[in-house]
């Protein structure tokens, strides 16, 4: 599907991380919530993901709830690269069948920005240079 419209409201499903935790998008209500999909292997994505997790660094106490989702093939292929780069946001790997309930736009990566009452922000389709990255607290 093509990204969403700015102004959609962003509902996504509850989804298991790969830290074993749970999403539930009860717990962004009334926050803001960035959706990054990814891969280890897409090189964009290795550019733009240290961008990613500084903003989750940064905004994580001001109330960012942030989930990254993995299209890997295996979630141990997600876990592993999040290991080896040292990447703390909060990762799930979207999985085929819950792809079905959410599916991913076309292109990678796909960045989706929800303000505190869930609409849309921004939704961006491709790499986003690092002051692209940072300037989407100001979204906030």
């Amino acid at each position: 599907p093509p990204l969403p419209a700015l102004g959609a409201m962003l509902a996504v499903p509850r989804i298991q991380r790969l830290d074993g935790a749970f999403f539930d998008p009860e717990q962004a209500k009334g926050r803001p919530l960035l959706v990054y999909w990814w891969s280890s292997t897409c090189p964009f994505c290795a550019l733009q993901s240290p961008s990613m997790n500084q903003l989750w660094l940064s905004q994580k106490e001001a109330g960012l709830q942030m989930l990254a989702l993995s299209i890997d093939r295996k979630p141990d292929d997600a876990a592993a690269y999040l290991l080896k780069k040292g990447y703390s946001f909060p990762a799930a790997w979207a999985s085929p069948t819950w792809r079905k309930a959410f599916p991913k736009p076309r292109g990678l990566p796909i960045t989706l920005l929800a303000g505190a009452d869930g609409r849309l922000l921004l939704a961006e389709k491709g790499q986003m240079f690092a002051e692209d990255v940072a300037e989407m607290a100001r979204l906030m």
